[in-house]
């Protein structure tokens, strides 16, 4: 029957969907990969588990332990989820600038969630520095380390890219993702490459993060302005982006996302959040320029239900001087 045995088990696997729209608009085969479908409901169930599984594997996770992890809201979501179905207590910290659904998610699976003032990562009061001091303080405790666990490339490493290349029989032609962590992408561009070196890789960037310039320019200088997105964006490399093979790099505008994630719900019905809005903006961007005829492949991060009172609240929006088409 293909039965899987509980929620590990359950993570990975997603399907491959054609994008209607974005496909014939560009005479290319775009398609995302369902990560919203893993059993947490985000492409973070991968690396979480990774990470969670790395931590037993060198003892540093010992039964009844504690995952204690920084976090936008779906790596802890995943956590949360694989620490219950593994026996684990588990403490959030996220900056106070995320929605208000994903600290309610947390709450519901039993996380002790702190929610603390988003401030810079050079900053000793921001969310992941709290994260790693807490864990320390605590007997038993692991802090999972998101952004600079290399466990978290290594799961997309291991099972994404891998997924991609077998759904696409080898035809894909370009890889395009947003980048928080740095994870996805490296983890599947390295994988890819090692496949067929022609492949592109192409990171997506929201304004205000410092990934787009690194990309281009070599240094990490953080762009004007700021961004609704969640969950991506970065003012430093990490460790997992560090040497990741990438060819170059696109910003998405708030504005861009918005209109997309919209126009995949009112002509598609497909419900996803503001970095799937990003990413599929840029593999359209990426067909374009590459030409009909090519595969591009994205990432569908997960669904819209954690931004009823942000993305999907339309005065919300306007008061951040954005509009739904």
């Amino acid at each position: 029957m293909g039965a899987r045995n509980g929620f590990i088990e359950t993570i990975g696997d997603t399907p491959l969907i054609r994008l209607q729209a974005a496909s014939e608009a560009t005479g290319c085969e775009i398609y995302g990969k369902a990560e919203f479908l893993n059993p947490g409901g985000s492409v973070k169930d991968r690396a979480a588990w990774w990470m969670v599984r790395e931590a037993e594997k060198n003892g540093s996770l010992q039964p009844g332990g504690t995952v204690v992890e920084g976090t936008a809201g779906n790596t802890g979501i995943a956590i949360a989820h694989i620490c219950n179905a593994r026996g684990y207590s588990s403490v959030i910290y996220m900056p106070d600038n995320q929605s208000r659904e994903k600290v309610e998610v947390l709450e519901s699976l039993g996380a002790e969630v702190r929610v603390v003032p988003t401030v810079p990562y050079t900053n000793e009061m921001n969310y992941q520095k709290q994260a790693d001091r807490f864990a320390q303080s605590l007997d038993g405790a692991v802090w999972v380390n998101q952004f600079d666990n290399t466990a978290n490339r290594l799961a997309h490493y291991e099972s994404t890219g891998p997924e991609i290349w077998e759904q696409t029989e080898g035809r894909v032609d370009a890889f395009v993702c947003a980048v928080g962590t740095g994870g996805t992408i490296a983890g599947v561009s390295n994988y890819l490459k090692e496949q067929r070196k022609e492949i592109q890789s192409v990171l997506l960037d929201c304004i205000g993060s410092a990934l787009y310039n690194f990309i281009t320019t070599g240094t990490a200088t953080m762009s004007e302005g700021t961004s609704i997105t969640e969950g991506i964006g970065n003012s430093r490399i990490t460790d997992n982006l560090a040497d990741a093979k990438i060819d170059w790099a696109l910003q998405v505008s708030d504005q861009e996302a918005v209109s997309m994630v919209y126009k995949l719900l009112r002509e598609e019905g497909w419900f996803f959040g503001s970095s799937t809005g990003v990413n599929v903006c840029g593999a359209v961007e990426v067909a374009r320029k590459l030409g009909p005829g090519h595969t591009i492949v994205t990432a569908l991060c997960d669904g819209g239900g954690k931004y009823l009172s942000s993305l999907f609240n339309k005065e919300w929006l306007a008061e951040r001087g954005l509009f739904v088409n």
